[in-house]
């Protein structure tokens, strides 16, 4: 028998999307405006609105569909992607808008900033990757604001105090959302999620869902990459290295999964997760990747980190500490960012000729990374207390990763 909807869509679903979008609403009357510069404008759109509608589409369409590769969690998968996305989204605006205030400027809004609030949703997207199924609606709008508004406060840290450049900031989203995710994973762990859940299970349907939305993810990465590059030889050198290290990845990941499978077969799993692992690593170093040999040689090395990481940690994490990762981000988006963090650190200190300077970089380099950790774990602890509170009505075991929880389903109603 299916189970009984949850109330807390009733009861508290509704009242906090319709008291958030109030007071998102608000808050734009009263402090955001579009500055208009008709022909810096013009410019803008046309050469902008394209890569903008590309982030779009990964943030939308790829997360959305790589959510669905549970055979019972495919409307809520997409569909919480979607609502995560937008409540998200909006927020970041308003939190970078505060910021640029903070800092002598005007509370404004862009196509730019719409794209750097989209990629604080996605470091949130990557997070909820972790509790997918185990979570309601409720709990992830409530993770998503909590992720976002940590994530934003990393950046800031790092561009005022660490001084970082703001994309290589806000490119430390891979860390920062995989390291929030797990341990939002390990505070929110299921007694008995040592043997897997009854219907966390894949199937042929969902499988080609999930591989779409990777496909998608695949195809607009370089665009995500490559986005909030000013320099258009800057901006052309990321998107070929980003597309090099992909293609390696895809060579790499299905190599490693053929090799680690007892039946020497390919692993639909590893080909999802791990495709995009160079993609994620070369992201991470970009303004330190100049040749074609370096995006490929960190692709090549983050798919195979990548992929030993699905076979191996995901289980090893379950049963010795006890975070139940559902999408595996730590070695989807964690250990690809960690490479790429090193791999950002190895080249810059190769071609810094001032061993003095070289020095004072990789310390620096080195705090960046210690202050992301240490953030996104912090708040993935205080998210994942706060969303344990049981106001937030935590689906039981026998509801999770299922749809019918949560949604209507028309056949199921006319035989009741």
């Amino acid at each position: 028998m299916a189970p009984q909807y949850a109330p807390s869509l009733r009861s508290r679903l509704a009242p906090l999307l319709i008291i958030l979008q109030a007071a998102f609403i608000i808050i734009y009357v009263f402090f955001d405006k579009v500055i208009i510069d008709k022909q810096k404008d013009k410019d803008t759109f046309s050469n902008f609105y394209a890569e903008f509608q590309d982030v779009n589409v990964i943030v939308i369409v790829g997360f959305g569909f790589l959510s669905t590769f549970l055979v019972r969690y495919g409307f809520s998968g997409s569909g919480f992607n979607l609502l995560v996305a937008v409540v998200a989204t909006q927020w970041a605006v308003i939190l970078k808008g505060f910021k640029s205030w903070y800092d002598g400027g005007e509370f404004t809004l862009s196509l730019r900033s719409l794209v750097d609030a989209e990629m604080c949703a996605a470091s949130a997207l990557i997070s909820i990757g972790g509790v997918l199924g185990k979570t309601n609606a409720v709990q992830l709008v409530v993770i998503s604001l909590l992720e976002v508004s940590g994530f934003v406060l990393n950046t800031w840290i790092l561009e005022t105090l660490v001084k970082v450049h703001s994309l290589t900031a806000i490119m430390m989203l891979h860390v920062f959302g995989a390291f929030f995710g797990l341990m939002l994973t390990w505070v929110l762990f299921r007694k008995g999620s040592e043997q897997q859940f009854e219907k966390e299970t894949y199937d042929r349907k969902t499988g080609l869902f999930s591989m779409l939305g990777a496909v998608f993810l695949w195809m607009f990465w370089p665009s995500f990459n490559s986005v909030l590059v000013d320099s258009p030889k800057r901006k052309l050198e990321v998107v070929c290295g980003t597309y090099l290290a992909l293609a390696a990845s895809v060579v790499t990941a299905a190599a490693v999964s053929v090799l680690s499978s007892p039946k020497g077969k390919l692993n639909l799993i590893h080909i999802q997760s791990c495709i995009l692992a160079g993609g994620v690593a070369v992201g991470v170093a970009s303004s330190a990747v100049h040749q074609p040999w370096e995006a490929m040689t960190i692709g090549f090395t983050a798919a195979v980190v990548s992929t030993i990481g699905v076979q191996y940690i995901k289980n090893h994490m379950l049963l010795a500490f006890q975070c139940h990762d559902t999408s595996g981000v730590l070695s989807a988006h964690g250990f690809p960012g960690l490479l790429g963090w090193l791999a950002h650190l190895l080249l810059q200190i190769k071609d810094c000729e001032d061993h003095t300077i070289a020095i004072r970089f990789a310390v620096f380099h080195i705090c960046t990374l210690l202050i992301t950790i240490t953030m996104s774990l912090s708040m993935g602890i205080i998210t994942g207390v706060l969303s344990k509170w049981s106001f937030w009505r935590m689906p039981q075991d026998n509801k999770c990763f299922d749809d019918q929880a949560y949604w209507e389903f028309h056949h199921v109603s006319l035989h009741k």
